[in-house]
């Protein structure tokens, strides 16, 4: 086994608990999945926002689907100019038997944009 660090993002559609709850779950489920990877896998996330989102924290949906004893952290995303808006992004870290260019990063909805060589 070894640690990887797994990146994805998601835009949400407003700035809203229900949107980014969603978005959050979508988003890390998503990563588990595309991955093989089980919660016991996960050592910490990181989770961003954009600064247009400040209604809810993503850490909280991600300990509605099972991250309790995962370290998470919510930050700001830095507040440039003609970024993409109502998007979280996440630096998942894990153990996994995975290359790293086994490793599938994932991009959903508009923050496709993003990593238009990661995007799924």
């Amino acid at each position: 086994m070894n640690v990887r660090a797994i990146r994805g993002a998601t835009q949400v559609q407003a700035n809203d608990p229900s949107s980014i709850g969603e978005g959050s779950k979508e988003l890390l489920s998503s990563i588990l999945k595309a991955n093989n990877l089980e919660i016991s896998d996960v050592i910490s996330v990181l989770l961003t926002a954009s600064p247009d989102l400040n209604a809810a924290f993503p850490a909280s949906a991600a300990r509605e689907i099972g991250f309790q004893s995962v370290p998470l952290l919510c930050a700001q995303e830095i507040d440039v100019p003609g970024a993409l808006p109502r998007t979280i992004r996440v630096m998942l870290h894990c153990n996994s038997s995975r290359s790293v260019q086994e490793i599938e990063h994932v991009y959903l909805h508009g923050a496709s944009v993003l990593r238009k060589d990661l995007a799924q």
